[in-house]
């Protein structure tokens, strides 16, 4: 009996001393838990001076204590992407992304725009959130998954679009430009750096303060709820919309195949009787749906989200854009503001020429479509999506002479406030 109660105490004090010893190692500097090895995530001026003791203590604290702001693009195909784009593009300490996630298509569902499958829509959708997550993690490689060929020695000549990013075609990627050059054309980057190094892309991202990445392929906000409430990204939406009529314009013009029998519409002004018509409908949807949370300022959206109008930033682009740098908590740098100037002002025609191109007389190109689209054509989109026309603020119209007269603009007087 005497044996046990002796047992009893030695395992009581066994278990202090094992508490202890735990509560040490979990206060005691030399323990960090996830290192994250840069240097950026501290120091940046934007935090209490507790916190920047901290960051003098832990060089590799868990969490990004600096609240580096990354953004995130969310559009469809021809609503001025693009332009939108390039004003994050231009930024000196930006790593700008064009389209990764076309890779992830490409190589997993090479026939997603045609399918209706559901799961099809998982799977694009569950790879493209890990993807978006590793590159704002600056985690490259994980990208050379889904290039094809797959890269040697991680490089490559393969990526979509590398020259539509000005970090891939500058210093240290590439010796050819430098950092301060505006409207570098994206053919000259992809003939002159060669093909391109990844280790040396990933390093250039870890260089820059934040990631922006434009993507088209992700139909709604609210699948990106996952990436939304990761504490480590700190990421931001601007969710761009166009006035469907605009965009159903720009596609027909862009998208001569697969846009056939619209254009033979518009030329004999008869609706084709196989006509795809979810090449519209699926645009207003997916619109109307993200839209509507967006504007709905669920919780998990606080300070994360900025509804952006492609006509009112093709109005005011230096305005609009300051108010998009101010939702974001940067400041515009002075490269951006140059491309802003001499990149608005453009002649359509030089637009029309480069189908993916940006330079163009903004103004006249925002209802460029009423002069493009036939009346009944019109009349249809507008018998399609009337919700999204009326949630978005842009106005119909009841007759061609009413479509043509261009000095009444169809684009209501609208302020979408950020959810801060």
């Amino acid at each position: 009996m005497q044996c046990s109660w002796k047992a009893v105490i030695l395992l009581a004090l066994a278990s202090i001393a094992i508490q202890y010893t735990a509560i040490r190692t979990f206060t005691a500097k030399p323990f960090h838990i996830c290192p994250v090895p840069n240097p950026l995530n501290c120091g940046l001026g934007q935090e209490t001076e507790a916190f920047e003791r901290i960051c003098d203590e832990y060089p590799y604290f868990t969490y990004n204590v600096s609240r580096k702001t990354h953004i995130l693009i969310l559009a469809t195909t021809r609503s001025g992407s693009s332009f939108v784009g390039q004003l994050f593009n231009q930024h000196s300490d930006v790593f700008y992304l064009f389209e990764p996630l076309y890779h992830v298509q490409t190589t997993l569902i090479p026939r997603l725009s045609h399918s209706k499958s559901t799961a099809d829509r998982r799977v694009m959708l569950g790879a493209s959130r890990d993807l978006l997550r590793s590159l704002y993690g600056c985690d490259l490689y994980f990208l050379e998954s889904y290039i094809k060929p797959p890269p040697v020695n991680h490089t490559t000549d393969k990526l979509f679009r590398r020259g539509a990013s000005k970090a891939l075609c500058s210093p240290p990627v590439c010796d050819v430009f430098g950092p301060s050059e505006v409207n570098i054309e994206e053919g000259d980057c992809v003939k002159k750096c060669s093909t391109l190094n990844m280790t040396l892309a990933t390093d250039s991202c870890k260089e820059r303060r934040h990631v922006a990445i434009k993507i088209v392929r992700v139909p709604e906000i609210g699948d990106l709820k996952a990436l939304v409430e990761d504490p480590r990204l700190n990421l931001k939406i601007i969710q761009l919309v166009r006035d469907p009529r605009g965009i159903l314009s720009s596609r027909i013009e862009t998208f001569r195949d697969t846009y056939r029998l619209w254009r033979i519409w518009r030329a004999t002004g008869r609706k084709p009787y196989n006509l795809d018509l979810t090449q519209l409908t699926v645009v207003c949807e997916d619109f109307l749906n993200s839209v509507s949370t967006g504007l709905s300022r669920p919780h998990w959206l606080k300070g994360k989200y900025m509804l952006v109008r492609y006509e009112d930033l093709a109005r005011n682009p230096l305005e609009k854009t300051k108010e998009i740098y101010q939702f974001l908590g940067m400041t515009m740098d002075k490269n951006v503001i140059k491309w802003i100037q001499i990149n608005t002002r453009g002649s359509n025609e030089l637009s029309a020429k480069h189908k993916y191109g940006t330079v163009r007389d903004s103004a006249a190109n925002a209802e460029s479509w009423r002069l493009k689209l036939s009346y009944d054509m019109v009349e249809y989109t507008q018998t399609v999506c009337p919700q999204v026309l009326h949630r978005l603020g842009y106005k119909t119209v009841n007759s061609s002479e009413e479509l043509k007269n261009m000095s009444l603009t169809l684009v209501q007087d609208r302020t979408f406030v950020p959810f801060l």
